[in-house]
């Protein structure tokens, strides 16, 4: 990866953080049927444009193939991709024509417009779902992608982003590169325009946009590719097309107070074929079902979708384990109490989770969506517009899955370890205290305590009188008298 600066101070950016991204070996099988063909009612975007700069501008390079190029959905887990080729309707039908919008309503963002690796938050207007988690804010980078981190850090290329075309793009080298965004309520699209390569200028310049749709649809758009993808070095920055989503465990180090080790650790990755991206391609990539739509035990663990679905009751939450909530899943003890699959009260398998068909696959194939709180999960593409840390952490794998240092097993253990150490004080505590009251005694035999103890210490002598004796009046003689208690004293004595 390489280094960004985010251009605004709100949220914090984590100056000292260093990224340990580690790609997670866990795999998943769905055992979904194939997918079939999708189609969806899109509402045209000026494909049949002629202006000057409209799509359909270009150009095809000579002796391209010009029959219709549509490449087979593709399962990535959680998302379904499909590639669509420059000849094919599709691609120009998701197309965004943002120069036939109100200008008024496109902004260009001045700082990105004119920087090197540069990167500024925007916030949505929707909730957008990504992975199955909710995303309000997003962070727009010069070189060509979104990073979705809640986490703000200057490695952002390295997971956790959303890339039509990562690359080491320099706006600023031309005047007529910008980066441009708009939201009309239902969906975000961001443009790159004419932008070039820092390290290769003369290869020409790129224009290709990302969509974002609060059904939780993604769209690549290319305009305008002059070279093979593939070809572009990635010596000084990544080449990446795709997505990305991890999950970020945070853990004190007891030896240094008041620092933190942070690793984020990427659970998921979606490569799409580079080869594919030419001037008119397009790409789809629909949200498949996740765990996390689930809200209650009964449908959580009766899933059938792919995922080894599991419900944490302390947490009220269904999970596979691996989502950006992952440490609190781990600190609560829940892959110990998913092992069980039970749930505390009868499994009513007759509930339905609280998620919604989308009306845009008319097909026999249904992909499901949590519902917003917008109400509604309908969305269109809109045709008119109303770091790096010194604190890091080896997260280990055990069970098929990723745990930290904080498990559920090593709290218990520490807590028998510190009630042993308890007792054994309190047992010193005690002898020291036995010692020093003895010590007073012997040292104070006319004390409270001493005559305490003596007046209850058993006689070990039998009773005794005196007797004058015939001579020494000094001395005295004795005899018993049987076993009474306490002495018989003579006067002289």
């Amino acid at each position: 990866g390489v280094f960004y600066e985010v251009v605004q101070s709100f949220p914090r950016v984590e100056e000292n953080v260093r990224v340990d991204s580690h790609v997670s070996s866990h795999r998943w099988r769905r055992h979904s049927e194939s997918l079939k063909s999708v189609n969806t009612n899109r509402a045209s975007m000026g494909q049949d444009s002629s202006e000057p700069g409209g799509f359909t501008d270009l150009l095809l390079e000579e002796g391209h193939d010009n029959t219709t190029q549509i490449e087979e959905d593709t399962d990535h887990n959680y998302y379904t991709s499909r590639t669509y080729g420059p000849y094919d309707s599709t691609s120009r039908d998701l197309w965004v024509n943002i120069d036939q919008m109100e200008k008024d309503k496109v902004k260009i963002h001045g700082i990105l417009s004119n920087t090197h690796r540069q990167a500024a938050r925007v916030n949505l207007s929707f909730d957008f779902p990504f992975y199955g988690h909710f995303l309000r804010e997003i962070t727009v980078a010069t070189g060509g992608f979104i990073y979705t981190g809640e986490v703000v850090h200057r490695m952002l290329t390295a997971t956790q982003y959303i890339a039509p075309l990562m690359a080491n793009f320099d706006p600023s080298v031309s005047r007529n590169s910008t980066v441009r965004y708009f939201d009309n309520g239902t969906a975000l699209v961001v443009q790159w325009d004419h932008v070039h390569l820092q390290d290769n200028y003369n290869l020409g310049s790129f224009t290709f946009q990302a969509t974002l749709l609060n059904d939780g649809r993604i769209i690549f758009g290319y305009k305008e590719i002059p070279v093979a993808v593939t070809q572009i070095s990635s010596t000084n920055h990544p080449v990446k097309v795709g997505l990305s989503d991890a999950f970020v465990v945070v853990h004190r180090i007891q030896q240094i107070p008041n620092v933190r080790r942070r690793t984020i650790y990427e659970y998921h990755r979606v490569e799409l074929q580079m080869s594919k991206i030419t001037n008119l391609s397009a790409v789809e990539m629909i949200p498949l079902p996740t765990c996390l739509q689930f809200t209650s035990c009964g449908p959580c663990v009766t899933a059938q979708i792919g995922f080894n679905c599991s419900w944490c009751s302390k947490l009220q939450r269904c999970s596979s384990g691996f989502d950006r909530h992952r440490q609190d899943w781990v600190d609560s003890g829940c892959p110990e109490e998913s092992k069980d699959k039970i749930c505390e009260k009868n499994i009513d398998t007759t509930e339905t989770p609280s998620y919604s068909t989308t009306t845009l696959l008319p097909t026999t194939t249904k992909f499901r969506f949590l519902t917003t709180t917008r109400g509604s999960t309908n969305s269109h593409l809109p045709t008119s517009l109303p770091t790096e840390d010194d604190t890091k952490i080896a997260l280990h794998l055990k069970d098929n899955g990723a745990s930290t240092d904080d498990s559920a097993a090593e709290k218990k253990g520490g807590t028998l370890h510190a009630g042993l150490i308890v007792g054994i004080l309190v047992l010193v505590l005690i002898v020291a205290a036995a010692i020093l009251v003895t010590v007073y005694m012997y040292h104070h035999p006319t004390s409270a305590a001493s005559l305490f103890f003596i007046e209850r210490r058993p006689s070990r002598w039998p009773a005794m009188k005196f007797r004058r004796g015939s001579g020494h009046p000094a001395y005295a003689e004795v005899e018993p008298v049987g076993e009474k208690e306490g002495f018989i004293v003579s006067e002289q004595c």
